[in-house]
C-alpha cells in the first residue's frame, strides 16, 4: 500500500494541477446547473464524485471534454484551457477518455473495431497497430475473447468492459467515469468495479461519478460530494465516511449506506 502511494505521489509532483477548475458556473437557460466550482486535480489522483440526483455531479465531468459547455469560469486540462476553440477542444479530448453510463457502442461494429476507430482516425494509428493495442486492452479488462463479436451479442457487464477498453486504447492521461455501473445488472457490477480498481492500481488519473461508496473507500483518494450544483464536501475516504462535517453530507450518507 505504502508503494503504490509513493508512486502516486511522485506523478503527482511531476504534474500539479492536471485539471483545475476555477470558478466554474453553468446555466441551462435561466437554472443554475452549476454554482463556482473550484477544483485542482493532480496527475495520478484518483476522485469520486457523490450526490442525490440532479445536484450536476454528471454535467460536471462533462464539462472537463466539453461535452457540456460552461458559461463562466475556468477548466484548465493539462494546461490546455476549455474555450470555444476547436482546436483546444480536439487536444483536451485526446488526451481524455470517457466511459458513459449506457456504453455508447457502435452497434454494427464488432467489438474490436469499436476499439480501433478512434485510434485509427484520430491518432492515425497504423490499423495493425491499433489492434495489436485494442487486443492488449481487451485482455486487460478479461475479454479478449468477444473481439469478434458484436455489443447486441455480450451482458451489460461485458460492453462496460468493452466501453473501458476501447477508452483506454487512446491511451489517454485522464479517464472519467460517469455512473459506469448504474445501468447493471447487480450481479454484473462487480466485474465492472474490478476492472475499474485495477486501472486504479495503474497510476492512471481517475474521476468517477458513482453510488458505488465500497469503491470509493477502495480506490479513491478524495471523495467529494456535491448537491444543489455546488461542492459541499470534500475529504480522504477515512475522514469522509466517519466523521462527514457537512449536515447535507450526512444526511447522503445515511440514506446511501442503508441501501
Amino acid at each position: 500500500m505504502t508503494q503504490h502511494t509513493e508512486s502516486k505521489d511522485v506523478q503527482a509532483v511531476n504534474k500539479p494541477g492536471i485539471i483545475r477548475v476555477e470558478g466554474m458556473h453553468k446555466w441551462y437557460g435561466n437554472f443554475h446547473v452549476l454554482k463556482d466550482l473550484n477544483l485542482t486535480i493532480d496527475q495520478g489522483e484518483r476522485i469520486v464524485i457523490c450526490g442525490p440526483s440532479g445536484s450536476g455531479k454528471s454535467t460536471f465531468i462533462r464539462c472537463i471534454n466539453r461535452l457540456e459547455e460552461h458559461q463562466q469560469g475556468r477548466i484548465i486540462v493539462d494546461d490546455v484551457e476549455l474555450t470555444d476553440d476547436v482546436r483546444h477542444i480536439d487536444s483536451v479530448r485526446r488526451e481524455v477518455g470517457m466511459v458513459f453510463q449506457h456504453f455508447n457502442l457502435f452497434p454494427h461494429l464488432t467489438v474490436l473495431e469499436n476499439c480501433c476507430l478512434s485510434p485509427i482516425w484520430v491518432r492515425k494509428t497504423p490499423r495493425r497497430e491499433a489492434e495489436a493495442c485494442a487486443m492488449e486492452y481487451l485482455e486487460r479488462v478479461k475479454i479478449p475473447d468477444q473481439a469478434n463479436k458484436y455489443p447486441g451479442q455480450l451482458s451489460g457487464g461485458q460492453q462496460q468492459r468493452v466501453a473501458i477498453a476501447r477508452a483506454l486504447c487512446m491511451k489517454p492521461k485522464i479517464m472519467l467515469f460517469d455512473e459506469p455501473t448504474s445501468a447493471l445488472d447487480p450481479e454484473m457490477i462487480k466485474e465492472v468495479l474490478d476492472v475499474m480498481i485495477e486501472l486504479a492500481g495503474s497510476g492512471m488519473t481517475m474521476i468517477c461519478v458513482t453510488h458505488e461508496m465500497g469503491f470509493a473507500k477502495t480506490v479513491a483518494d478524495r471523495v467529494i460530494f456535491m448537491d444543489g450544483g455546488e461542492i459541499v464536501e470534500e475529504a480522504p475516504p477515512s475522514e469522509f465516511f466517519s466523521n462527514p462535517r457537512e449536515a447535507r453530507t450526512q444526511q447522503f450518507l445515511q440514506q446511501i449506506l442503508q441501501h
